[in-house]
């Protein structure tokens, strides 16, 4: 009997904090016992995305809609879906408004991120992770990127982190073109608008979307009231970036996105020129933290974590 209840003891002391299992076609992500978030991957997906995202609390921060129909939401741009990281312009063909339903297209069309493996699926106690690589294919379904993704999952008692690690790699000559319509996005739920309680504000302590939006900073948090709640999320661009620190794509009715690539757009000087090209085997590489905590960036010292992210190899 004895032995029996050591075991079990043993059992409960090494069950992972962060499990992170896989499914067909989703890979879901469990902290602390409760639902954070999951990650489709499935054939369905134009683009790999995440769905939905909750505080450590369970309040879900991201909008339901185009997955699900919720009252009150807005139905505008089904191309926002949860988190994800795509660009409007690659040689022409748009990864970014590339549902299969939508009007409208890119001068060579709609592009589709396809799965290709997922490579790794980890849970531990402290810390869980993906690895998956993806083809972004043009609509012939020839590929132009070959991208591999790395996204680790922490354990917090008050806040959820994601770090992001991705690798894109030509599979020809690529040019990521100068638009606002991109690239590490999310949707954020309706109470976090700016018409409602939300709030955007820049690590130099700019605020709402006239201010923000085409602005440059390390980071931006965007925090509102949620269910009774205070909650916030914040997107932090590692200096290691191309055009640290980014330009942002942020609007108050929602769409919270880190874009280094429209300098045109977000500058608002057509003379300027913000493509990025990939000679073929060429590679770029993109890492960005999110955090999603309670209270505003005050409170949750986004700008201290940002200095801590920014040592980070």
């Amino acid at each position: 009997m004895k032995l029996r209840l050591l075991f079990l003891a043993l059992s409960v002391a090494c069950v992972a904090q962060v499990q992170v299992k896989q499914s067909p076609d989703r890979i879901s992500v469990t902290i602390d016992g409760k639902p954070f978030t999951e990650f489709f991957v499935g054939a369905d997906a134009v683009k790999p995305y995440f769905h939905p995202l909750r505080t450590a609390t369970g309040k879900i921060v991201t909008r339901s809609y185009p997955m699900e129909t919720v009252a009150g939401e807005a139905k505008d741009h089904p191309h926002h879906r949860g988190l994800w990281i795509t660009h409007g312009l690659v040689n022409e063909v748009d990864f970014w408004a590339n549902e299969k339903n939508q009007k409208g297209a890119g001068k060579a069309g709609r592009g589709t991120i396809i799965t290709r493996r997922v490579t790794s699926v980890e849970s531990g106690k402290k810390k869980g992770s993906i690895g998956a690589n993806f083809e972004w294919q043009d609509p012939s379904g020839k590929g132009l990127l070959a991208e591999q993704r790395t996204m680790t999952f922490y354990s917090h008692p008050t806040q959820r982190w994601i770090d992001f690690d991705v690798t894109l790699t030509a599979l020809e000559e690529v040019v990521f073109g100068d638009t606002k319509e991109g690239m590490f996005a999310i949707r954020l739920a309706t109470d976090l608008e700016e018409r409602h309680t939300g709030k955007m504000r820049t690590a130099d302590g700019k605020e709402g979307e006239k201010a923000v939006w085409g602005s440059r900073s390390p980071w931006v948090d965007f925090a509102g009231t949620l269910e009774g709640e205070k909650v916030g999320l914040a997107i932090l661009d590692h200096p290691s970036n191309p055009r640290h620190p980014t330009y942002w794509h942020s609007r108050g009715y929602g769409l919270f996105a880190a874009n280094p690539f429209g300098v045109r757009d977000f500058e608002r000087d057509k003379t300027k020129n913000g493509e990025l090209k990939l000679a073929k085997g060429g590679a770029v590489r993109f890492r960005y933290r999110l955090i999603i905590h309670p209270g505003d960036s005050t409170e949750a010292k986004i700008a201290e974590e940002f200095k801590k992210y920014a040592k980070v190899k």
